[in-house]
């Protein structure tokens, strides 16, 4: 284990734990290079392609193809990019060229290809314009309303939700999908598996004990020994095979649910999600911040839009789209402002289409905990390769020199009278155990174990609400000190009601439709949303859309006769501000079509934001008032009691503007800035998001388990406060002053020093911006935290890519935070995120299973033949039983430990130090107990079994020793099966608890069995063993049993919390600091 770097121990603060590994990465980058003690410790995110060469380079593995199937391939990512630089680049000279025939004048040909069956236009005239870039083709056929018309679309109420009309339209313009690598089938595993070294050389050696068995016995005696070894091997392979093509089989069904994005379409006037493998050409789709533009498209109508055109064209520049540059291409992403487009090409008609038909995405990723079982392996796998070469060396000798017996009497070489064929089938023989010996040391199964555990916990998080993006997220969550986590949603139901309301300054809810606030609310309120309302033609229930915040308001307004169609036909949108979470407000212009020279500005948002830049409020006569201060502090007490009641409070002012004053220039207009100042105030709402149900015990349940639980919201400190003691996360005794509970815009105007003296003792951070938020994270890592962050923004990408755990939200997130993310909370709950974490900490418990399980065998094995061979010059154990225990240990052992479900003994524990050590304290006293045991009991069994058991050789000569060594393989497999029943629960006595909801285990201990009784009584010269006896049979049993009593009586066993490695460093450390020392002590 000296290959794993310095770990502090488990039960040690978490902040230790990861103290340490912030001081690997400083002197990492400070190196020059990547020292011998490192090679196995990667970040968890961001690791540079070197350091990810290293590790590979300094693996030792058997099969190179399986070992490193899973992660990332360095040769096919660097082609990726390759290839994704090539389209890019030929997609700009398609355009250049285009540009050039244009200004040189030249016709362009007409498009000969004819628009499908009951269409306008056909897909590659609708590409070309999208592609090409054509405004000017676009305007020959008369704008994006003739192309709607030209598909059979309504530009507002979008496509008839009608099957027929949506199967035609699949069936002219082709779907939403591209072409994609065909999936591996299982003969690609069963390649893969045969290509073990080890396994090659024993299938070689089968293929030579066969030439030379037959040769000297017969065929009907002769192919027994070399027959065994090919069958075992071809078991070997074909379960192998079998285990890893069911887990590609679930990466897929991931990766699937990865890819299927849910958006808004606009389909008969009425907005709802569908796939994007769903989505049409004549589609009609609303664009908010932080969507993902899913197809190619045409801007019907936008404001303020600018889009990220980076995926596709490599520069980071944000484009703004308005009339004159109304392209929209796939796989873009909405930077800001809001808008609506036509979908006009879809799959391999469009350039992101192309581009991933293209380059063959890489799933692959190694985790750190992968890397580092890699290292634990090559370690393993080391020891294994030297006893094997000894093992080889000293049977081989003996067996020349004729100290290799056959029988008591009789050696099994004579030189000069053993014939040429007895000979090299010795030899052969020998060395089918030497290979065998190395297929058991080199442990390829332990790194596997992290991708089948995952895989696992990924296909059973999904059940439980999660949906993993990158695979280290899963491990690295188990190490989590702390979350911060979002109000809106996660922590509340999301289901906002308006309950509290202060219009023209008297409380009403709803205020009276005769009033002239009243007026002008419902033309600030249906003008300055991105939700709508949509009533059925035949009548129904009204349907109100966006988000939770909008539909609430726009529910309200309904209730005081807000007629929302009529209320937007009477006025035009000049200039709009989009909402963010860095102003907390959003503002729109708006010219009265009935006296054009009225113009009116409408603002909302955050309720003391917006009440700092009005200068006059409106009574409920419809006079505006000045804003005297008794006035303001009159709104203000308003707005923290409706705060003080977990209410979140938004409101509501306008202003007048002189028409003379707005640009009429077009070019102008776009950049005109909205003024904010002099405003009148109309009204203060307070919305009700009641705390989930669940939310507190879960917050409880973190808090126990040692992860500190933050709040970072956008509300007023007065409302986050409230929510804050809702859900415990904050204490009725504990203080709520700062910094506790603090401002963001507090926090920020600290320095980066002050900032990280303070974060440990915030709880709560209000009025946060996605800048706060990103320092906090900065902040608490610096302090050795594990940050778990929550965020639905597209401005929450930098925290949630710069935290350890990047959690968006399912429902409410945008595409640019789900991307930013790790993991995907699909039902925005915060119990989900609490459940990720048990999954996390399941995922570091069950690899620890399986590691005690596989280095007990290990060891055990390793020693019994090493010594066996040395003392009498035979193995106990041959080729086929040690294949068989390797079957046993590696993939069978693996199912059965590493799917263990999680339990809440997990959440009764510290997190997971991201550096503690791999084998614990716990571990090795368990596992060196239990070897230890198996090595006294099968060593005595080898060399005093026959006086023991009292076993003779009868009529048959070598049958005591053939009883012996079978009694010795019965007794070895059943020590591993009972031993597995302790791996499960290393640090519990109980080891039956939680037994009967892990059926793959009992099955699996149950196949083992038979297969064992089997092996033992059925197929005697395939594995060399002989019948037993029904008190052989028992003692066997016995031998296995006691394992169970010995683990508990090991457990009673105290262990220093310190690491041994910890202590072994130390007297290495002392050694080297003394030896200069006393070398000058000599001098």
């Amino acid at each position: 284990m000296s290959n794993t770097p310095r770990i502090p121990s488990m039960s040690s603060p978490a902040r230790t734990s990861t103290d340490g590994y912030q001081k690997g990465i400083v002197n990492d980058d400070e190196e020059q290079g990547t020292t011998r003690s490192n090679i196995w410790d990667i970040p968890n995110k961001k690791a540079p392609l070197e350091r990810l060469r290293k590790w590979r380079q300094a693996t030792l593995a058997l099969n190179a193809t399986r070992r490193f199937r899973y992660t990332l391939n360095l040769k096919r990512e660097e082609q990726r990019e390759e290839t994704i630089s090539k389209i890019r680049a030929h997609a700009q000279a398609v355009r250049a060229a285009h540009r050039f025939k244009q200004i040189g004048g030249e016709k362009k040909k007409e498009d000969d290809d004819k628009p499908p069956e009951g269409f306008g236009i056909s897909a590659v005239k609708l590409a070309q314009l999208v592609r090409d870039k054509d405004f000017d083709s676009l305007q020959q056929i008369g704008g994006v309303k003739e192309v709607a018309k030209l598909l059979h679309t309504d530009a507002d109420k979008g496509i008839k939700e009608n099957p027929e009309e949506l199967l035609c339209r699949r069936n002219a313009y082709g779907e939403n999908t591209y072409p994609q690598k065909a999936a591996r089938n299982f003969f690609v595993f069963l390649w893969e598996a045969c290509q073990d070294t080890t396994l090659i050389i024993l299938m070689i050696c089968a293929a030579l004990s066969l030439g030379f068995q037959i040769k000297t016995e017969g065929i009907k005696e002769g192919w027994y020994d070399g027959g065994s070894i090919a069958f075992a091997v071809i078991l070997v392979i074909f379960v192998t095979a079998i285990s890893d093509y069911r887990q590609s089989l679930q990466f897929q069904n991931l990766n699937e649910e990865k890819r299927n994005i849910q958006l808004q379409v606009i389909r008969g006037g009425r907005r709802f999600k569908v796939s994007i493998f769903d989505l049409l050409v004549g589609d009609v789709l609303p664009l908010n911040i932080g969507d993902q533009v899913p197809a190619d498209g045409i801007l019907i109508e936008g404001h303020s839009l600018s889009i990220d055109e980076s995926s596709m064209t490599g520069e980071s520049k944000f484009v703004h789209k308005d009339q004159k540059n109304p392209f929209l291409m796939s796989g873009c992403k909405v930077a800001d402002g809001y808008g609506t487009m036509l979908v006009t090409g879809v799959g391999l008609n469009t350039e992101w289409g192309v581009l991933m038909a293209s380059i063959s995405e890489d799933n692959g990723e190694e985790t750190p905990l992968q890397v580092r079982l890699n290292g634990v392996a090559t370690f393993i796998g080391k020891v294994g390769l030297t006893v094997a070469v000894v093992v080889l060396i000293v049977l081989l000798i003996r067996y020349f020199t004729g100290h290799t017996e056959e029988t008591a009497d009789t050696s099994k070489f004579k030189a000069g009278k053993t014939k040429f064929g007895d000979a090299m089938n010795g030899v052969v023989e020998i060395f089918a155990i030497a290979v065998t010996i190395v297929v058991v040391a080199v442990p390829e199964g332990l790194p596997l174990a992290v991708t089948l555990t995952l895989a696992y916990s990924m296909r059973k998080m999904m059940r439980d609400k999660a949906l993993v993006r990158r695979l280290s997220a899963c491990e690295t969550m188990g190490s989590a000190t702390t979350i911060c986590s979002d109000k809106t949603g996660t922590l509340t139901l999301n289901q906002m009601t308006v309950v509290k309301a202060c219009v023209a300054g008297e409380m009403n809810l709803p205020p009276e439709s005769t009033s002239v606030a009243h007026n002008l609310l419902k033309e600030g309120i249906s003008q300055n949303t991105t939700g709508s309302i949509f009533k059925p033609e035949g009548g129904g229930q009204t349907e109100v859309t966006g988000s939770p915040t909008e539909k609430a308001i726009l529910s309200w307004a309904l209730e005081f006769g807000m007629n929302f169609d009529e209320e937007k036909s009477k006025s035009s949108i000049l200039q709009v501000v989009t909402f963010n979470s860095e102003k907390k407000r959003g503002g729109v212009a708006l010219k009265k079509l009935q006296s054009p020279s009225e113009v009116h500005i409408h603002w909302k948002g955050a309720a003391e934001i917006i009440l700092d830049l009005c200068s006059s409020w409106m009574d409920s006569s419809g006079v505006v008032q000045n804003m005297s201060p008794s006035k303001s502090d009159e709104f203000k007490t308003t707005i923290e009691g409706m705060a003080a009641a977990s209410l979140r409070c938004v409101a509501f002012a306008y202003r007048t503007y002189d028409t003379e004053s707005i640009p009429r220039e077009e070019v102008q207009l776009e950049s005109w800035e909205i003024p904010e100042d002099n405003l009148t105030l109309l009204a203060i709402v307070g919305i009700k998001d009641p705390c989930r149900p669940s939310v507190k015990e879960a917050v409880n349940l973190c808090q126990n388990a040692g992860v500190k639980v933050r709040m970072v919201t956008g509300d007023n400190i007065y409302t986050a406060r409230a929510i804050a003691l809702e859900c415990d996360i904050l204490k009725s005794d504990q203080s709520i002053e700062m910094p506790t509970v603090i401002e963001g815009k507090d926090f920020r105007a600290l320095t980066e020093e002050e900032r990280n003296k303070i974060v440990d003792k915030i709880c709560v951070m209000a009025r946060s911006s996605p800048t706060d938020k990103l320092l906090l994270v900065q902040a608490l890592k610096r302090n050795g935290e594990v940050v778990a962050v929550t965020g639905d923004g597209t401005n929450d990408a930098p925290a949630l890519h710069e935290a350890d755990i990047g959690l968006s939200m399912g429902i409410q997130g945008t595409e640019v935070a789900k991307e930013s993310s790790d993991i995907i909370i699909l039902d925005d709950n915060f119990s989900s995120v609490v459940k990720v974490v048990r999954w996390g900490r399941s995922v570091y418990a069950n690899i620890q299973k399986f590691i005690q399980f596989q280095l007990t065998v290990n060891v055990a094995a390793l020693t019994i033949n090493f010594v066996a061979a040395i003392s009498s010059g035979n193995v106990p154990l041959n080729a086929v039983q040690l294949l068989w225990v390797n079957l046993i240990m590696d993939t069978l052992g693996a199912l059965a430990l590493a799917t263990e479900p999680p339990t809440d003994h997990l959440m009764h524990r510290p997190p997971v130090g991201r550096r503690e050590p791999l084998i614990t304290n716990i571990m090795w006293r368990n596992l060196i107990a239990q070897a230890i045991y198996q090595i006294i009991v099968l060593l005595t069994l080898t060399f005093k079994g026959k006086d023991i058991l009292n076993l003779k050789d009868g009529n048959v000569a070598g049958h005591a020793d053939k009883l012996r060594n079978t009694i010795i393989f019965n007794a070895f497999v059943f020590c591993q099966i009972f031993n597995e029943f302790n791996a499960r629960k290393p640090d519990q006595k109980n080891i039956f608890r939680g037994l009967h909801k892990n059926r793959l285990f009992i099955g699996i201990i149950c196949m083992t069995l038979i297969l064992q009784v089997i092996i033992v009584e059925f197929l005697k010269k395939f594995a060399k063993t002989t019948q037993l006896n029904p008190k052989q049979w028992i003692l066997c049993i016995v031998i296995g049993f006691l394992s169970w009593p010995i683990a508990a009586v090991v457990k009673c066993i105290p262990v220093p919390e310190r690491p041994f490695a910890d202590y072994l460093r130390k007297k290495s450390k002392r050694k080297e600091s003394s030896a200069p020392g006393e070398a000058s002590a000599d001098h």
